[in-house]
């Protein structure tokens, strides 16, 4: 009786073997599949970017265009996030210079740009800005042109001579051998249009795109092309970001369709 049971058990055991060997080939990932991840490495990459948390160092006169551009990039790629540090360009140069937590730059001229060459990826244009001069709300003063800023009695501001702005803001006035002596030199754009629209200035010159976010309190006024500078916006990554990958992806998209649509509806000029 020993055998014939050893026999039955023998056989149930076969048996049940191969109908576990089909369940198994029917079954879900595997221990090791779970271990890698692989289902999820697709959901990752099905945004286009890799996910990350995104430092970018702009400049002050993007403040506004790249809250409205950082919003649609992350709904275009869901898990990333992106932070903007908004100043003066030098003052950005600075901070990179001295190993602040970036992972891309936008300065808002070449010249700032090219100095961080060790610093950065290869630079890309993505826009460009005119100049104007900004006034109080209905141009009070009557002022017409970068001659009227000559005028001892208004209080004109500029930008400080080291700022993209300010250096723009020289290179017109000394075309036109005009002399203009400022009230205050400013450390960025935004602080030359805030002096003019809370009326701590009669005049400021300040980019075109700057003026128009603020259209209820201060008029622009236009300068001529052959009086005016353009300026140009870089963008590049940096080296010393842990997230290489997603930032160049980022600054690649500042040149694609969806941001120059944005960058040209707040004003900016095509690259």
């Amino acid at each position: 009786m020993s055998l014939v049971l050893t026999r039955r058990r023998a056989a149930t055991a076969l048996m049940t073997a191969a109908l576990l060997v089909p369940l198994a080939a029917c079954g879900g990932e595997s221990d090791s599949e779970k271990d890698t991840g692989a289902g999820s490495s697709a959901e990752a990459s099905a945004s286009g970017a890799p996910a990350a948390d995104l430092t970018v160092l702009a400049a002050a006169s993007l403040t506004d265009v790249f809250k409205t551009a950082g919003a649609a990039y992350e709904k275009a790629n869901p898990g990333t996030k992106v932070t903007f540090s908004f100043a003066g360009s030098q003052e950005l140069a600075a901070q990179v210079k001295q190993g602040a937590p970036a992972d891309a730059l936008v300065t808002a001229d070449t010249k700032t740009m090219d100095g961080l060459q060790g610093d950065t990826g290869s630079p890309q244009i993505i826009a460009k800005n005119r100049l104007v001069i900004a006034t109080g709300e209905g141009n009070p003063d009557g002022i017409k042109s970068l001659k009227d800023l000559a005028d001892p009695k208004l209080k004109v501001v500029l930008a400080a001579p080291e700022v993209p702005v300010g250096r723009y803001s020289k290179q017109v006035l000394d075309a036109q051998k005009i002399e203009v002596k400022p009230v205050s030199q400013e450390p960025n754009v935004r602080a030359v249009l805030s002096k003019v629209e809370l009326g701590e200035a009669d005049a400021g010159i300040v980019y075109k795109t700057d003026a128009a976010t603020a259209t209820d309190k201060v008029d622009a006024i236009a300068i001529p092309d052959a009086e005016n500078a353009i300026a140009a916006y870089p963008a590049a990554t940096l080296k010393t970001s842990e997230h290489s990958d997603a930032a160049a992806a980022f600054v690649s998209w500042l040149s694609g369709p969806e941001a120059q649509k944005i960058l040209q509806d707040a004003g900016f000029q095509k690259p």
